[in-house]
C-alpha cells in the first residue's frame, strides 16, 4: 500500500469520528497555539527594548555623578556633583568617541504669552541631536557660538510645540522660562513615548552653558552623553573614560569612583536576556501541553486499535502485513497531530493579532518557530503513536476475528 493510499484511509478512520478527532486535537491545539503566542509576544518585547535602547542614541555611553558619603551617610546616586564641562572636553580628544554632550536638566515651568506648561528643560550641546538620533523638524538647532555666549535660544519638542503654540508656528517666539526669555529658533522631529512610557516630546532644549548660567547657577553638569564611534569600540571608549576621570578627578584606589559610567548597550543585553528566560519558561509550559496532547493521541489511539480489532483481524486474514497495519495507524496518529499543529499555528497567529491590537503591544512571529512547531507537533504523533500502532499490527489474525 502507497503513502497515498495509507493517508486516504487514515483521514477515513478520523473523519468517522470527527468529534473524538478534534477533541484528541485540542492539546495539540493549545500546545502549538501557546508556543505560537508565546514567542511572538517574547520576540516583539526584545525588538522594542532594542529600539528603545536606540532611541536613547548611537552607540550611546552615559557618565553620571556617583554618590558620596557624609558623616557616616550614604548618598544616592547624583549626589556626588562632579561631572563638568571640561570633562566632557576631554573626554570628546579621545580616540573612538565621536561626540560629547553635556546635560543639565531640570523641570520646570515654561510661560509662551497666555499659556505655561511644565516640562523638562534640558540644557545641552549641538552635538546632542547627533547622538541621540534626533533630527530638527522646523528651524535650527543652535551653534557652538550660542553655547558660547550662553544665548537664550530654544528650541522644543512638539509636546511642548502644542501646549503653547496650539497649531500656530512657533519659530521666532518668546517663551520666558524662570524668569529669563528665550527665543525658539526650531522644533524637534517627534520621537513619542520611550520604552519606559516616558513622552520624549516633552521637552525643551538650550544650550547648556545658558542652563547653567542662567537657570540653575551651578558650574556641574547632571550628566556627560558619549557617543563611541562604532559598536565595536564601546567597551574600549568606556574602559578609557573611566580612567580618564579617575585621573582628573584624583581618584585612586582603594577610594571609589564620583561617577559611574553606564553602557546601554550592556542594558539592553540584560533586559534582552531576561525576555528570553521568560520566554523559554512559558515555552516550557507550552511543550507540557503538547506532551500532554501526545499522551491523549496515544489514549485514543489505543481504543481505536481495541474498538477495530475485528477489522485489523479480516484485512491481516485477507494478507494485510503487519507494517502496513502499523503504517496505516501510525499515520492515522500524524495526521491527528499534524493538523492540531496547523490548527495551533492558526489560532496563535490570530490570537496574537488580537494581543497587538488590543494591548498595543509588539509581537512578531518568526517562520521559523511555526515550522518548528508544527514539526514538534508531528514528532508528538510518531513517538506517542507509535505504541497503538505497533500493538496492532503484532495482533493475530485468528484472535481478532474472535474478538468481541
Amino acid at each position: 500500500m502507497n503513502l497515498r493510499a495509507t493517508l486516504r484511509l487514515a483521514l477515513q478512520a478520523l473523519i468517522r469520528n470527527k468529534a473524538r478527532s478534534l477533541l484528541t486535537m485540542l492539546g495539540i491545539v493549545i500546545g502549538v497555539a501557546a508556543v505560537i503566542v508565546t514567542v511572538a509576544i517574547g520576540t516583539g518585547a526584545r525588538v522594542q527594548v532594542q529600539n528603545s535602547i536606540n532611541a536613547l542614541g548611537s552607540n550611546l555611553i552615559v557618565v553620571q555623578p556617583g554618590s558620596v558619603t557624609t558623616s557616616g551617610a550614604r548618598g544616592g546616586l547624583g549626589t556626588a556633583s562632579t561631572l563638568t564641562p571640561a570633562d566632557g572636553m576631554a573626554i570628546a580628544s579621545l580616540p573612538g568617541v565621536a561626540s560629547v554632550s553635556p546635560m543639565v536638566t531640570l523641570r520646570t515651568q515654561v510661560v509662551a504669552g497666555e499659556n505655561n506648561w511644565q516640562t523638562t528643560i534640558s540644557g545641552a550641546a549641538p552635538t546632542y541631536t547627533y547622538i541621540r538620533s534626533w533630527p530638527i523638524a522646523t528651524g535650527r538647532l543652535f551653534s557652538q557660538s550660542d553655547v558660547d555666549s550662553t544665548a537664550k535660544v530654544a528650541v522644543l519638542g512638539q509636546t511642548v510645540v502644542g501646549q503653547l503654540f496650539g497649531n500656530a508656528n512657533p519659530i521666532g517666539a518668546t517663551i520666558v522660562i524662570k524668569g529669563a526669555p528665550f527665543v525658539v529658533i526650531g522644533t524637534l522631529a517627534p520621537l513619542g513615548q520611550s520604552g519606559t512610557g516616558q513622552d520624549q516630546d516633552d521637552t525643551v532644549l538650550i544650550p547648556y552653558t545658558s542652563a547653567m548660567e542662567r537657570l540653575t547657577g551651578l558650574t556641574t553638569v547632571n550628566q556627560l552623553m558619549i557617543s563611541a564611534a562604532s559598536a565595536d569600540k564601546i567597551d574600549a571608549v568606556q574602559s578609557e573614560v573611566t580612567q580618564l576621570l579617575e585621573s582628573r578627578h584624583r581618584i585612586v584606589a582603594p577610594q571609589p569612583d564620583d561617577f559611574q559610567v553606564r553602557n546601554l548597550q550592556s542594558i539592553a543585553q540584560a533586559a534582552s536576556a531576561t525576555g528570553t528566560v521568560m520566554e523559554l519558561l512559558l515555552a516550557g509550559v507550552a511543550a507540557v501541553s503538547l506532551i500532554v496532547g501526545g499522551i491523549g493521541i496515544m489514549n485514543i489511539m489505543m481504543v481505536s486499535v481495541t474498538e477495530r480489532t475485528r477489522e485489523i483481524g479480516l484485512r491481516m486474514s485477507v494478507g494485510a502485513r503487519g507494517k502496513t497495519i502499523l503504517r496505516q495507524f501510525l499515520a492515522e496518529a500524524v495526521v491527528l497531530s499534524t493538523a492540531g499543529g496547523l490548527i495551533g499555528v492558526v489560532g496563535g497567529a490570530i490570537f496574537t493579532i488580537v494581543v497587538a491590537a488590543v494591548a498595543k503591544w509588539p509581537t512578531d512571529i518568526p517562520i521559523g518557530s511555526v515550522v518548528l512547531s508544527v514539526a514538534f507537533s508531528a514528532l508528538v504523533g510518531i513517538f506517542f503513536g507509535y505504541y497503538p500502532a505497533k500493538k496492532a499490527s503484532e495482533l493475530h489474525p485468528i484472535e481478532a476475528l474472535r474478538f468481541e
